[in-house]
């Protein structure tokens, strides 16, 4: 499959709605969705983290450069004795709260529990096929940050171990700025959902 385009909210509101996963609506209520490409090989920020959300009545979209995927390093070099993470597709319901990433800047981190895949095979491709895998439940670290503080970065390489990471710094800055609106409404936690790009594939279809 190809890259993503420019998404539609309602596109991505399908894709919710065929998951069986819940939406959150009101003003600033974020639905944080992350789509991961098919080509699981990539050491590129191939991937999309979005937000959707209601403002003034409206749906509003936005849509990052991202990765949900290890870097090619972190996959040769596992962190981790059982393996690489790898975060499971599904919504992980307030998973992330703010804080500050490895205690450096303003960041999502992992609030709860979550279930990751361990990919130990050390090669380029990404696991994940959760039926052949190790699956554990814990924290892990699993964050949503940025790469570089300065440029949009084009390789994942040690950026992500198994963090949600933003390509662009500017696009993480406003990206923080929406969260720190919403929890002054909702509270600190933040609910994140990771579909596969196949699965927006489904959603378009059918809207047809």
């Amino acid at each position: 499959m190809r890259g993503f385009g420019k998404l539609s909210s309602q596109v991505l509101l399908s894709a919710m709605a065929l998951s069986k996963h819940k939406v959150f609506e009101g003003e600033l209520n974020l639905n944080i969705i992350g789509v991961r490409a098919a080509n699981t090989r990539a050491n590129t920020f191939n991937d999309l983290i979005c937000v959707l959300y209601q403002q003034n009545g409206e749906w509003q979209l936005k849509q990052f450069k991202a990765t949900t995927d290890a870097g090619l390093y972190w996959r040769k070099h596992p962190m981790n004795i059982d393996g690489t993470a790898v975060l499971v597709p599904g919504q992980h319901r307030g998973l992330w709260k703010l804080g500050y990433h490895q205690g450096k800047y303003r960041a999502l981190v992992q609030n709860k529990p979550v279930i990751v895949l361990r990919d130990n095979d050390k090669n380029a491709e990404l696991e994940t096929d959760e039926a052949q895998a190790e699956l554990q439940l814990g924290y892990f670290g699993i964050n949503c940050h940025r790469a570089s503080a300065h440029i949009e970065s084009k390789q994942v390489d040690k950026w992500s171990a198994g963090c949600q990471v933003f390509a662009n710094p500017d696009d993480f800055d406003e990206f923080i700025n929406l969260c720190e609106q919403s929890a002054e409404r909702y509270g600190n936690t933040f609910s994140y959902t990771l579909l596969e790009q196949n699965q927006l594939k489904e959603s378009k279809e059918n809207a047809e």
